[in-house]
């Protein structure tokens, strides 16, 4: 399995990382042997929104030989989403099987046409934005429409991944990791 994550200027970096480490640990938990992964993305250095800084493996690789393409959100998304250059490089994931975002990352799927006639959600800040791209805005945590899943905000990442995780390993497989991962917290407000 070959998973594409997409990075660009002035995204959320827990949108990224709250998926990538879930769904990573298939291979280094030894759950998927055969899954890889490559970062992504269309400048040679990837600056989020609060200046920390990241280096792609590859820029502007075409998607299509993926298995999975992965998209954060983040303030980067408004501009991207006109950018007809980024756009353009995310149709190439038309074959892709699995096409997820977390946050505003479904803009991004929507303006590549990817969301059409489909359920999706998003940041709740956004849905708004996110309307003329999808058939229905969703409130949730994760929707999954098959071959296309998107998250809610910042932290639903960790979800998305659990649920990506389960998707191609099985339920055992997503407890193996949630437990790995310490995850979910539950928060008790009396605790002092």
């Amino acid at each position: 399995m070959k998973v594409a994550f997409v990075v660009f200027d002035h995204m959320t970096y827990l949108d990224f990382i709250g998926f990538y480490d879930p769904v990573t640990r298939l291979k280094t938990m030894k759950i998927m042997e055969d899954f890889e992964w490559r970062i992504l993305s269309p400048t040679p250095r990837v600056v989020d929104d609060r200046g920390l800084r990241m280096e792609p493996d590859a820029l502007m690789e075409p998607l299509g030989s993926y298995d999975m393409v992965f998209l954060p959100g983040g303030m980067g998304t408004r501009p991207l989403q006109h950018d007809q250059s980024f756009i353009g490089w995310l149709k190439t994931a038309a074959p892709v099987k699995l096409k997820v975002s977390v946050c505003t990352g479904a803009l991004l799927l929507g303006a590549a046409g990817f969301l059409r006639g489909r359920r999706a959600t998003t940041h709740p800040s956004a849905y708004k934005d996110l309307e003329p791209y999808c058939a229905t805005v969703i409130r949730e945590r994760v929707v999954d429409e098959g071959d296309v899943i998107t998250a809610r905000g910042v932290s639903s990442s960790i979800d998305a991944g659990l649920h990506v995780v389960e998707r191609l390993a099985g339920a055992d497989a997503r407890a193996r990791v949630a437990t790995q991962m310490d995850y979910p917290y539950r928060w008790n407000p009396s605790f002092q």
